[in-house]
């Protein structure tokens, strides 16, 4: 290895590294942001946060990576050019290309590797991540009830206005929806206006004291007529202790990994399999649902046209006419609710389905998203590199503002266009390479103006152009007086 590569190997390195340090725990801070109300008042200890962060890692670097090598790029050739090395070079006889060389080598070699880490490293990231998450949502937290939304404990939902003391141990407002063992829903509200904390939430009984209140229960008599109109039971009460037994809550196993079907999760080969699988169903659905439901239509409609007043015979077309006003009426009303029927049938069936093949498309997504990302780093290497050579900057300044609008434009692209492939607009192949296939020319592009010498747009002759319609013409001397 040459001097020359060993001296822009090094700078791009230690830049490339430097940034995605800093890109990381900029987005590991952004993940526990998303994520706080899932994590706080849950009483973690170090380890259980320490070890959501390492997952956390993995999930983020589809973001990272390919941000820190464009700026990466843009930071050490626009610093190069700001300090005349490029001049330098060219005086020599050394071209831009051959100044990226060792640089394409180890990007290309970065976007393969990228590849594998996709396919392993970051569906494991997303596994434990998930299935963690998941645990500690299910876990009692230290500070159980929020202010101002509906939290479940043990067997009751419990939403307060306001809470005070040291400890949130005196409550406001309270409102708990409590479920009833022998029946399934929550078919008992209290209501009262003050509500003591007497219990620690860290025990396995939360005693909770209510004054000034109403206690509601529903009930449901064995007579269907005096069940129409839902009749309940109201008392009052000036002081109401409930004991919600929370032990299963401190039982979690925060290590449990049951959730292993989210498409993120998946290898390429799992993702097949499942896609296989998922193919199979939606298309036997499709038939059932069509033999089922579709060759009932007409016989059904034909039974609602027929009132049981008439007696099976020969049916003329414009046989209503012949009939009664009721029985006309009776038909037609027949008829009508058939049709709704069959249209909310129709309706549900179709959500079903389009909910299946959106699960199909965002597996074929996922599937191309692993070789995108290899991809995308190679190529925005081609944008950064160029569009440091041109601008002529280094630093974190303005190769830090450009760099975002490119990688932030790139992204969005992605976002829309994986969302618009998942709801069936375009094949979901081209929503996983839009945003890749559009930045493509522009690192072309800019490869070839850089390699030039030539700027990022030449505006230079339009500009003049322009200018010169507003310049003050010479008088003609002739003219003179």
């Amino acid at each position: 290895m040459k001097i020359l590569d060993r001296y822009i190997l090094t700078s791009f390195i230690k830049t490339f590294l430097s940034v995605f340090i800093v890109i990381m725990f900029i987005l590991i801070l952004q993940a526990i942001w998303l994520y706080i109300k899932d994590l706080a008042g849950k009483d973690l200890d170090m380890i259980t946060i320490a070890k959501f962060m390492m997952y956390t890692i993995p999930v983020i670097v589809p973001l990272a990576l390919p941000l820190s090598i464009i700026l990466a790029s843009i930071m050490v050739f626009g610093n190069m050019a700001e300090n005349y090395e490029f001049a330098a070079m060219k005086s020599n006889g050394i071209s831009l290309q051959r100044a990226m060389r060792s640089l394409i080598i180890v990007v290309g070699t970065l976007g393969v590797t990228s590849f594998f880490f996709a396919n392993t490293v970051i569906p494991w990231g997303h596994f434990k991540q998930g299935n963690l998450r998941r645990n500690i949502v299910n876990s009692k937290p230290a500070m159980a009830i929020g202010v101002g939304n509906f939290n479940q404990l043990g067997d009751i939902n419990i939403k307060v206005d306001q809470k005070s003391g040291d400890r949130g141990q005196y409550l406001d407002n309270v409102l708990i929806h409590k479920k009833n063992p022998k029946r399934n829903g929550n078919f008992t509200v209290i209501k009262s206006r003050k509500g003591e904390l007497k219990s620690s939430l860290k025990s396995n009984i939360i005693q909770l004291v209510l004054t000034d209140g109403n206690y509601y229960d529903d009930l449901f008599p064995e007579n269907a007529q005096k069940r129409r109109s839902s009749p309940f039971v109201r008392s009052y009460f000036d002081t109401y202790t409930l004991n919600v037994d929370v032990s299963g809550l401190n039982n979690v196993d925060l290590n449990k990994a049951d959730v292993t079907d989210n498409h993120r999760m998946l290898k390429i080969h799992e993702l097949q399999t499942s896609i296989d699988s998922f193919t199979t169903k939606f298309n036997d659905n499709l038939s059932l649902y069509h033999k089922a439901q579709h060759k009932k239509w007409a016989p059904e409609l034909m039974k609602s046209r027929i009132p049981d007043t008439i007696i099976a015979g020969d049916i003329k077309d414009n046989f209503i006419s012949e009939l009664k006003i009721y029985d006309q009426r009776r038909t037609i009303e027949n008829t009508i609710n058939k049709l709704k029927q069959q249209r909310s049938t129709l309706e549900n069936r179709m959500f079903q389905l389009g909910e299946e093949s959106k699960r199909i498309a965002k597996h074929e997504i996922e599937i191309q998203k692993k070789f995108v990302l290899g991809a995308a780093c190679i190529i925005l290497f081609f944008i950064g590199a160029p569009l440091g050579a041109i601008i002529r900057k280094g630093g974190m300044g303005l190769p830090l503002v450009i760099a975002t609008l490119f990688f932030l434009s790139y992204h969005f692209i992605n976002i829309f266009a994986e969302k618009a492939a998942v709801e069936g607009a375009f094949p979901t192949w081209v929503g996983a390479w839009m945003g890749t296939l559009i930045i493509f020319p522009l690192g072309i592009l800019l490869t070839y103006r850089a390699t030039t010498d030539q700027g990022f747009f030449d505006l230079g002759g339009a500009v003049e152009s322009l200018l010169s319609r507003f310049k003050k013409k010479p008088k003609n001397p002739s003219t003179a007086v």
